[in-house]
């Protein structure tokens, strides 16, 4: 008979080696995962985390940075309540809401222009390049340029449509009423680039078969590029809608080379009125609110992209 007493089969001393094995190696894959995501994270922490979370305190305080820390005042939600009452601001959030409308027109002409070079065009590379090359110029020379075209004395825009029999052209960026959708006609301009190859490329991912089997039952060019083309060009779409409002919201650029948000405050969008209260006025606290309500405006139209996306996004 067996001892109930005696020892464990020999075999238990590997299964318990091995087990130990397993478990050093999830560790070392884990220290080693940590150890390469490490800087990103360390990166993202201090470069982003840490700075929303100032953002968010000093939007609570009215301070002055050359007062140092101890000038700081907490003083709530009072910089939030001061915005809705600020004429400058609120110019700025009208602004930034017509400048959106750039987006959904450089995405038409993007795509139009996409499927006429990647379809019936010749020598693609080298329009590709053509209309890629405002969107990686400087955008300081690219202001210039515009500058001189838009002058609204020896500009060549003005004087060419005097040519044509126009006795009062507009001033462009020198008038109220047109210096914001110039300053949107040249985004649009600088934005066809970028918008251009991502869609040529949303076209190149379409299988063929289907516009061989549209051709054989007919199908004239309208209808093979309203059932095939954009239905399946929705996620590149949505992809370049989401993105492209995001950067609208950040326009600050070309606002600082060309108008500083003149004439009038009538090219002052959020980011550049954030700017003006923050270093020319000095008033950090006031513009940490303004960076918190542009966030949650960037949040906001965000999300409601996402969830209106289910009704339209073909995947």
């Amino acid at each position: 008979m067996n001892d109930p007493t005696s020892a464990p089969s020999p075999s238990a001393e590997p299964v318990k080696l091995a087990g130990r094995r397993t478990l050093s190696l999830g560790a070392g894959e884990t220290i080693a995962g940590l150890l390469f995501v490490g800087p990103m994270l360390i990166g993202v922490t201090v470069l982003v985390l840490l700075p929303i979370a100032a953002t968010l305190a000093l939007s609570l305080a009215d301070w002055n940075f050359v007062q140092g820390w101890d000038g700081i005042a907490w003083i709530g939600l009072d910089n939030f309540k001061k915005l809705w009452d600020d004429p400058a601001f609120v110019r700025s959030v009208r602004n930034n809401l017509v400048f959106l409308l750039a987006v959904p027109v450089y995405m038409l002409i993007s795509m139009v222009l996409a499927v006429l070079i990647d379809r019936y065009v010749y020598w693609k590379g080298f329009f590709k390049v053509a209309y890629f090359m405002p969107y990686i110029s400087s955008i300081v020379a690219v202001a210039v340029v515009w500058q001189v075209l838009f002058h609204p004395s020896y500009g060549p825009i003005n004087e060419m449509l005097r040519a044509i029999g126009m006795s009062d052209p507009p001033k462009w960026i020198a008038d109220p009423r047109f210096a914001l959708y110039s300053i949107m006609m040249i985004t649009i301009w600088i934005s066809i680039g970028f918008n251009l190859i991502i869609y040529i490329a949303g076209l190149q991912s379409i299988p063929r078969d289907l516009y061989e089997a549209a051709d054989i039952d007919g199908a004239s060019v309208w209808t093979k590029f309203a059932r095939i083309t954009f239905p399946l060009l929705s996620p590149t779409s949505f992809f370049l809608l989401v993105t492209g409002i995001i950067s609208s919201f950040k326009v600050f650029d070309i606002i600082a080379v060309m108008t500083q948000g003149g004439p009038i405050g009538s090219t002052s969008l959020m980011v550049w009125y954030l700017y003006d209260q923050a270093f020319n006025n000095l008033k950090i606290g006031y513009a940490s609110s303004v960076s918190v309500i542009l966030l949650l405006f960037v949040m906001l139209i965000t999300a409601g992209q996402w969830v209106a996306q289910k009704r339209w996004v073909n995947y």
